[in-house]
């Protein structure tokens, strides 16, 4: 028989799998955003929630739709393309990039403004603390949904919370001019914002984890899996929405408040401490930490639960590998990582939304398992296009191509290659990969 979640198991659920997604880089984006976007602040946010709440949610519903989790979702490429694409996809969101990042920035905001510069040593001694104690957490994967989801997650939404009550009911500053691209087209540019965030990454890795633990908690069957991950996906959807819109409402009354306005932390450090005082820096600090960590220990479990399935390696021996990893990496600085990932991101995530894409139009396609290579090899194509103009190149050749001055010369690419594989129809063998 079936087993089923109790209510607060699907509420934690949810809650782990908003943290999972909330790291400092969701908190950093949308208060710069709204402060640009002055007047036409509106549709840049609806804009950033297109993509930055629309596309996890919809990459989520794709591994739920798929089953199987990433096994699902790539049945019809090849074995090797498939692996090779997963790990390229895992160490970028993990190791490489995205994990290291969440211990830089809990430095940098959570610790930095209380103790000042601490150099290279104390950079060290924080990262092998930060990581060491996401070790811990993500050691045992089968209590996750209670470490976090049920004690830390609570924790943050309340300070979140606390933040955006202050945010529209003490307004600080006034309402800046709109600026550069938020001008004219304030939606276009939220929706390119929305991508920062990388989260569309992020469920592909958090989407098989949720899986796997439901499996763990004795749901085993299709219908169940796609019913609790489709909550859990909606649950935090809703959390990260209530989050970026009262930090657009921050930036965009920020005017008088925030002298520098070169990065969204420095909007919301100055926003807080004129609405909080000294005490509003600890809260700062205990929410841009907790959402750090919170992801930290998301990506080094999705991470080692990815790796121990492709090697057969310990879980427990993967998640200190790559903590250790994780702290190693962060100690090259956060201004030097950030440089470093831009364009690696910037070529991968086309390659991520043409796998969701395809996932969903599976069933129109008269060849499938042509049709999915076909689109992903296109976008990844055209991502590598972007990503090398992102990396600094010189592209004047392809700069005929539509939205190539966006970074998004893949997008119409990919909607073709996908168009062609609506159109051309198989036999029936051909058919058949649909459900191969």
């Amino acid at each position: 028989m079936t087993k089923s979640l109790t209510l607060s198991d699907v509420l934690g659920l949810g809650f782990m799998t908003f943290a999972f997604y909330l790291g400092a880089g969701n908190i950093i984006f949308p208060p710069l955003a709204g402060f640009l976007a002055g007047e036409n602040m509106t549709l840049a946010m609806f804009g950033f929630l297109v993509t930055a709440v629309g596309l996890p949610l919809i990459t989520i519903l794709a591994v739920a739709k798929a089953g199987n989790g990433w096994a699902g979702m790539t049945k019809l490429l090849p074995v090797g393309i498939a692996s090779a694409l997963a790990v390229a996809i895992y160490i970028i969101i993990g190791p490489a990039f995205a994990a290291p990042r969440t211990g830089l920035v809990a430095y940098e905001m959570g610790l930095k403004p209380f103790l000042g510069e601490m150099g290279a040593q104390g950079l060290l001694i924080y990262t092998l603390v930060f990581f060491g104690a996401a070790i811990l957490v993500s050691l045992n994967q089968g209590r996750l949904m209670d470490a976090i989801g049920k004690l830390l997650t609570p924790v943050l939404m309340l300070l979140l919370l606390v933040l955006a009550i202050g945010v529209f009911v003490a307004p600080q500053g006034t309402m800046p001019a709109a600026v550069a691209d938020y001008q004219n087209d304030a939606f276009i540019k939220g929706i390119l914002e929305g991508y920062n965030t990388m989260d569309t990454l992020a469920s592909l890795m958090f989407g098989a984890l949720i899986v796997d633990i439901l499996r763990k908690k004795g749901i085993n069957d299709y219908q169940s899996q796609f019913k609790y991950l489709a909550i859990a996906g909606v649950i935090s959807a809703i959390g990260l929405a209530v989050v970026y819109i009262s930090l657009f409402q921050l930036g965009n009354s920020a005017a008088g408040v925030a002298t520098d306005t070169s990065n969204g932390g420095a909007i919301v450090s100055a926003y807080v401490l004129s609405l909080f005082g000294q005490p509003g820096q600890f809260i700062l600090a205990a929410i841009i930490t907790l959402a750090c960590f919170t992801t930290a220990v998301g990506l080094i479990s999705a991470c080692a639960d990815f790796f121990h399935n492709l090697t057969g390696m310990a879980y427990r021996k993967l998640v200190v590998i790559l903590g250790a990893a994780c702290a190693l990496v962060a100690n090259v600085g956060l201004s030097q990582l950030i440089s470093l990932s831009i364009p690696v991101l910037v070529a991968i995530y086309p390659v991520a939304v043409a796998l969701v894409l395809v996932t969903f139009l599976k069933g129109y396609f008269g060849r499938p398992r042509l049709t999915f290579r076909l689109v992903l090899a296109v976008a990844f194509l055209f991502g590598c296009l972007d990503g090398l103009g992102a990396a600094g190149m010189k592209m004047d050749a392809f700069a005929f191509l539509p939205l190539f001055d966006k970074g998004l010369a893949w997008l119409l690419p990919t909607l073709v290659a996908c168009g062609l594989g609506v159109m051309v129809r198989g036999n029936a063998g051909q058919v058949s990969d649909a459900t191969a």
